[in-house]
């Protein structure tokens, strides 16, 4: 079935078109019987084992991801005796965000808004390039249900035994069978809910809390939720969840275009189809390379037939691949009857194949007499990857990551923040001076004390006042201590003599800085009187 009909036959599989709450309805559609139910019986898949390179590329993959998700919190980082020494920290109580040597404080967040614009960008990109890859081989669905189909089929056996388990009576050794997949499914899940709140405290104090029932509230509720949903969703649910709960498959259409590599059938190649290759050569009838074998079928987790098309429940783990290279070995043929193409180059040897759409796909067309591939049919070609469309994704990714990068690296750590106060603006004293209060925030925003020297700017005549460090001493620069890693705040007078009142207009500036480091910040302020507007 030719890739450009892929929207068509979504459509047609019910699966675009859900009645109301998803429920059944005997509401006939446009090619509907009568009575018939808009949704057919969900039937259940057993995927067998494939062997072979994207096979062995996804068990990389859900190793690395796995192993980056369960061990990351417990990875220690050396921040000195102020800060906290894990890794990757979210750290919701003093509101910082620590990942190795990088800490984020609230209003450096845009790090993380820029992060997800990468993270955007990237699937995009990867998308427009090799179509759903991230849902092949990344999706964080997608990894759990292979761990867990890795349990059922140790367990259970592979395709064949577990069709025969689940069609069987209820035995013994059936329910301890099934017993046993899922008490081992629960674990992971469990585990999967701990990791997840490791992120957000110390890992082993949390662990040792935990496991004595000393935790907070909120960490075992966080564990229940996620160890139900991956629980459901991985192992109940699975192409389920892909199919009528992910938004990602009805989007992707618009990163797609006709040089993006998908999963397909090449049937140009491989049709007509048939078992028996002998028969039909020796009555003359033309033969593709596909036996019909359904060993794409047999392997994939969707539980779709490739050879139907483009479809949306298609993921592009690229199984199917690895199991019709397999067969083709075995035939003597050569592999790529189902492979990684384009739109473009599927209708370039379709047409070779069918004689520009005139005839029925005729094997022989797209061959020499020596069986080898003519050379007018197209093969895979990395340079159709580098297109203005993919180009124009990794530019803008790039320019975000370095946008990031030079703003990481040019922030201050030393920070300072004024509010006048507002009732009252402004105090009379009893020799004519005025007073003006103000609130400042020291932010050290290092895992170090620090002298920092907070001194005014403007206003000669002005002097402030800082009652938390002397009550009756009035000067234009304090020495201040600060913590590591924290905010201080002060609350600050600044007194204008009477005869100064002129120079009130041009405001002032609090300035602090710290002379080893040389990091400064300058704050102008304005300093209120009677009768200004």
């Amino acid at each position: 079935m030719p890739l450009d009909t892929a929207a068509s036959d979504i459509t047609a599989s019910g699966v675009a078109t859900a009645g109301e709450g998803g429920r059944k309805t005997d509401a006939p559609g446009p090619d509907q019987p009568a009575g018939q139910p808009l949704y057919q019986k969900r039937k259940k898949i057993f995927p067998k084992r494939a062997e072979g390179r994207f096979r062995r590329f996804k068990w990389l993959v859900m190793l690395v991801t796995l192993g980056i998700y369960y061990i990351t919190p417990w990875i220690r980082w050396d921040r000195g005796p102020y800060a906290p020494d894990q890794a990757v920290l979210i750290d919701l109580a003093s509101r910082r965000f620590y990942v190795f040597f990088i800490e984020i404080w609230p209003q450096e967040f845009f790090f993380v808004a820029g992060l997800l614009v990468m993270a955007g960008f990237g699937l995009f990109l990867v998308t427009s390039a090799v179509g759903r890859a991230w849902c092949g081989y990344s999706c964080p669905q997608t990894v759990w249900v292979d761990l867990f189909l890795v349990v059922e089929r140790f367990i259970e056996g592979d395709r064949n035994a577990r069709m025969k388990l689940d069609a069987g009576p209820w035995t013994f050794e059936k329910l301890a069978k099934r017993t046993g997949k899922h008490a081992t499914w629960l674990v992971i899940a469990v585990l999967t809910g701990g990791a997840w709140i490791f992120y957000f405290a110390d890992a082993p104090s949390l662990a040792f809390d935990f496991l004595n029932g000393q935790a907070p509230f909120v960490a075992y509720s966080t564990v229940a939720v996620l160890t139900a949903t991956t629980y459901v969703f991985g192992g109940l649910l699975r192409e389920q969840v892909c199919i009528y709960m992910c938004p990602w498959p009805r989007i992707q259409g618009a990163m797609l275009d006709d040089s993006s590599l998908v999963v397909t059938y090449n049937d140009w190649r491989g049709e007509p189809r048939g078992r028996h290759a002998k028969k039909a050569a020796a009555a003359n009838q033309p033969m593709g390379d596909c036996v019909d074998c359904d060993a794409c079928v047999a392997v994939c987790p969707m539980g779709i037939d490739i050879r139907d098309g483009q479809q949306l429940a298609c993921i592009t783990c690229a199984l199917c691949i690895d199991a019709c290279d397999g067969v083709m070995d075995k035939l003597g043929r050569a592999r790529g009857l189902i492979a990684y193409a384009t739109l473009d180059e599927y209708r370039s040897n379709m047409a070779i194949a069918t004689d520009g759409g005139r005839t029925a796909i005729d094997p022989a067309r797209v061959r020499t007499a020596d069986g080898r591939f003519a050379e007018a049919v197209r093969s895979f070609d990395w340079r159709i990857i580098v297109r203005p469309r993919t180009l124009f994704y990794t530019a803008a990714w790039c320019a975000v990551g370095l946008g990031l990068v030079v703003a990481l690296l040019a922030r201050d750590r030393l920070e300072l923040n004024v509010l006048h106060d507002r009732n009252p603006q402004f105090v009379l004293e009893s020799d004519g001076a005025i007073r003006n209060g103000y609130t400042i925030r020291l932010l050290n925003m290092i895992p170090e004390r620090r002298i920092l020297l907070l001194s005014l700017q403007g206003l000669n005549s002005a002097e402030m006042k800082i009652p938390a460090l002397a009550a009756d001493y009035a000067d234009r620069v304090f020495a201040i201590q600060v913590e590591p890693d924290r905010v201080t705040t002060l609350k600050v007078f600044v007194t204008l003599p009477k005869e100064a009142l002129a120079d009130a207009r041009e405001g002032l500036a609090f300035i602090v800085e710290d002379r080893i480091s040389q990091e400064k910040d300058v704050y102008r302020a304005a300093f209120n009187i009677p009768g200004a507007q």
